[in-house]
């Protein structure tokens, strides 16, 4: 494959200063790494900030001596939200500019249609930092993903039963439901109800609604019919916003269940925190690692207007130096190799290597010597099962004073017998 020169094109954003990468990753050669992220639309907060940690790895990794003796940079699409969007932009990517792998995309309704469309047929390797749905599970059972489809968050088959395990155990236990209408709220909803159910909740009714409306006011209307105790509402931060903001206008109570994406501020300000303090959440969770405390500090200070604790930023981050590493165990930029050994990258019989500049030149040396590592990055130690899917802990918060704290933690193996048992 011949080597093209860097381009970092993040297209939408605004030109935030691009951090430079160091003289000493200055090498002669560059290899670019595809990304299509949804930097604008409604889930543009969560493709910005993964944009900046796929920004921050990658002049981590170069800082450490690159990727196969050359520089790693991503070349940036937006998605704008959109499927149909996402696959001319991955099209363009895999066609033109022959990529050997695609980061993204965040939302799975962008997800799906590029592992189908371009990623699965062309044999390109593609990481999701944010597309939790079950539908890609399925996919790769069915052979229709070709082994190429990996995934640093955890399905919504279990994310569903975390939600509804933690909204008994607040008292939230007659529910309606407004969704949005697309395969990551129709899966979330579906496996949520079976649980909740199973536990002995009560959902009054289930409202999809699509993205973009004017007005929300039918949808809310509707959901407020049975006389429910609190609003369980899977959305993104834009829609999500009008749909609250409807509820409360409405006579709605107070009281909210929300995804992992409305753990957002701007959410939380256009809403009007005093409306908020008795809104729980649940999202993928963590194993602290040494990771953990770098990516905090680093990712601050580097993405300026997001925090280490926005949606997809740390899945992001781990996202882009697996698919670093596996570009130094690969030796070359080939999609077949790549493909190999990403599961290599977090090998539990390797040795442990952590995230930024320092833990990168240790990976890289041991890479060069021929050892396996186990890269523990910043959402914890993680391996990948036959379906490129990841298991691991659920953080549970609420929003109390415009503030988004965490109270608890479910572990992966109560949500898997919770799941079970609700089969």
């Amino acid at each position: 494959m011949k080597l093209r020169p860097a381009v970092l094109a993040l297209a939408a954003l605004s030109a935030t200063a691009l951090q430079p990468v160091a003289a000493a990753a200055a090498q002669d050669c560059t290899i670019t790494v595809g990304s299509v992220l949804s930097l604008t639309g409604p889930a543009g907060r969560f493709g910005q900030a993964a944009a900046k940690s796929v920004e921050l790895a990658f002049q981590d990794l170069n800082e450490a001596g690159g990727a196969a003796g050359c520089r790693i940079v991503a070349d940036v699409r937006d998605a704008q939200s959109q499927g149909t969007v996402a696959v001319d932009a991955a099209r363009q990517l895999v066609d033109l500019q022959k990529v050997p792998v695609i980061i993204g995309g965040d939302i799975s309704s962008v997800s799906i249609p590029i592992v189908t469309a371009v990623t699965g047929p062309a044999g390109v390797v593609q990481v999701s930092p944010v597309s939790t749905s079950p539908t890609l599970t399925t996919l790769a059972k069915e052979g229709k993903t070709g082994g190429i489809f990996f995934r640093t968050i955890t399905s919504d088959a279990l994310q569903g039963t975390a939600a509804a395990k933690y909204a008994i155990d607040q008292g939230l236990k007659k529910l309606a439901i407004v969704h949005v209408n697309n395969d990551f709220g129709v899966n979330m909803v579906a496996e949520f109800q079976k649980v909740f159910a199973r536990l002995g909740g009560t959902v009054t009714s289930v409202t999809p609604y699509n993205q973009n409306q004017a007005s929300y006011q039918p949808e809310v209307t509707a959901a407020l019919e049975g006389d429910p105790e609190a609003l369980y509402l899977v959305a993104y931060p834009g829609d999500g916003t009008t749909v609250a903001r409807t509820w409360i206008a409405q006579g709605g109570p107070a009281k909210f269940l929300l995804n992992d994406g409305m753990n957002s501020a701007d959410f939380i300000q256009d809403v009007g925190p005093q409306y908020l303090d008795d809104a729980f959440g649940t999202s993928s969770g963590t194993t602290a690692t040494p990771s953990t405390d770098y990516f905090c500090e680093a990712y601050n200070g580097f993405a300026k207007e997001f925090d280490c604790q926005a949606p997809a930023a740390d899945r992001a981050y781990d996202a882009a130096a697996i698919v670093g590493l596996a570009v130094a165990i690969a030796g070359e930029p080939d999609k077949a190799l790549i493909k190999a050994a990403i599961p290599k990258v977090v090998d539990p019989a390797g040795e442990t290597v952590h995230a930024g500049p320092d833990g990168f030149k240790k990976a890289l040396a041991l890479i060069g010597e021929g050892k396996p590592i186990r890269y523990e990055g910043v959402t914890g130690p993680v391996q990948f099962d036959q379906y490129g899917d990841i298991t691991g802990p659920f953080r549970l918060w609420r929003i109390q004073n415009g503030e988004v704290t965490t109270i608890g933690e479910m572990s992966a193996e109560e949500v898997g017998r919770l799941k079970a048992e609700a089969e």
